[in-house]
């Protein structure tokens, strides 16, 4: 290897390296030393309504209503009705905290569309310098091409660190991959984010929140390749390639559980994705979309502190269980708001049917999922340019409005939304010991 390249893996690998800092408060024992659960903030974000911004549980029940589960040990959890956008329940829901993989939803959502699934890519030793110790990985292998649909499959499905690093490589390297994130972050009004590794990796000051993964979740399920990635359960990817043989492939799975399932955990009725993930700091992050009887609902779930194996996908489970039951029941405590491009956007009328090809048509075109669906439910949720789309065995069945751009599809002035731009984006310090998103 020349010097030049030795110098660059060696820059690439100082600074995607996370620091090993001493642990701050957010992370902190108590006073007496024995006390490990650290207290949420007195007073957080008010974007998407002033409840939110208290800590503890935030929930108006009404008549008929159910309870909310009393297994539910998240340090911070929300459950909202993804086309209104209203917030049925949440606890803690802007507390800034280590988001471990969930975080490749912004970086989906942020570089999918820079880059055609078609364009092939030959990976470098300096695409992958600097993978933090105990990375999930796909299998990405030095001096091998891999197309940019393969890339994102590993992301997806196996939440693979090296498929995030050829990518953030391809969009000219990691200071420009973080300032893309943050910059859309702050279009989506995701104020409590703030990103420092892409890949999720526990770093120093890398913070976001229940809230803030929701309303990633929301806007990129408008993408339909992030829709067809984050529903496939399993697929094939490619091996080494070998002179003179045909190139292999080997089978790789999806690591969210509600959508494969596992020993202990049921495939969820009508899950449509979308990320997971683990660290040492963050603990057991989630974030899921589902669908039943032609209402959607996102939930996400941040560190339970259950001894319950595969706690964060049976407490997310439970809160898509009490969101089905208890919508049309309870006042909501607050709403994910709209991406600050559209906040004053006019809204057209609800025709209910898509728009026609090649005519104000939804970006992409969106592609059936090559692998099998989950538990014979075959749902992936569609949501682009304004309708809503529920896909099952390749087939649409049923269109609707996505009310995301504008307030009056909530049918309120725009001067009615919260307002965020004096919302300051805080440091908040998360310290990181080689955990694994």
């Amino acid at each position: 290897m020349s010097a030049s390249k030795k110098t660059a893996c060696a820059v690439a690998a100082a600074v995607f390296l996370p620091l090993v800092v001493a642990a701050p408060a957010a992370y902190a024992d108590g006073k007496d030393g024995k006390d490990k659960q650290p207290k949420p903030p007195a007073v957080m974000s008010t974007v998407g309504g002033a409840l939110l911004s208290k800590p503890g549980t935030q929930v108006r029940l009404g008549a008929g209503a159910p309870v909310l589960p009393k297994e539910l040990s998240g340090r911070s959890w929300i459950v909202a009705d993804a086309e209104s956008g209203q917030v049925l329940a949440a606890h803690n829901a802007h507390w800034r905290l280590a988001p471990a993989s969930t975080l490749k939803m912004l970086f989906a959502d942020t570089l999918l569309p820079k880059f055609s699934r078609t364009q092939n890519h030959l990976v470098t030793s300096a695409d992958l310098a600097g993978m933090g110790v105990g990375s999930s990985l796909v299998g990405i292998k030095e001096k091998q091409s891999y197309s940019v649909h393969d890339l994102w499959l590993g992301v997806f499905l196996r939440s693979g660190n090296d498929a995030v690093h050829v990518l953030t490589s391809m969009n000219n390297g990691l200071r420009q991959t973080v300032k893309d994130m943050n910059d859309h972050a702050a279009e989506l009004q995701a104020l409590d984010t703030n990103v420092v590794s892409p890949d999720g990796y526990d770093a120093p000051g890398q913070v976001s929140s229940a809230y803030d993964l929701t309303l990633i979740a929301r806007n990129g399920m408008r993408k339909a390749d992030f829709r067809e990635y984050a529903a496939t359960p399993r697929a094939a990817f490619p091996g080494e390639a070998k002179p003179g043989k045909k190139r292999e492939t080997f089978e790789i799975q999806n690591t969210n559980r509600l959508l494969t399932g596992d020993i202990g955990v049921a495939p969820y009725q009508g899950i449509a994705g979308v990320k997971n993930g683990n660290t040492t700091h963050a603990g057991a992050t989630f974030t899921g979309v589902a669908e039943r009887n032609g209402r959607v609902l996102l939930v996400t779930v941040m560190n339970p502190s259950s001894k319950e194996q595969h706690a964060v996908y049976k407490e997310a489970a439970r809160l898509l269980d009490w969101g089905f039951a208890a919508s049309g029941k309870v006042t909501p405590v607050g709403e994910l708001v709209p991406p600050r491009s559209e906040r004053t956007a006019t809204t057209a009328p609800d025709e209910g049917t898509a728009p026609a090809p090649g005519k104000n048509a939804p970006e992409g075109q969106v592609h059936a999922a090559a692998a099998e669906r989950s538990g014979g439910v075959g749902i992936a949720l569609a949501i682009a340019g304004g309708v809503l789309v529920l896909l099952a065995a390749g087939v649409f069945l049923v269109n609707r409005r996505w009310p995301l751009a504008g307030a009056a599809a909530r049918g309120r002035r725009p001067g009615d939304l919260p307002e965020s731009g004096a919302e300051s984006r805080t440091k908040a310090e998360s310290a990181s010991d080689g955990g694994t998103p």
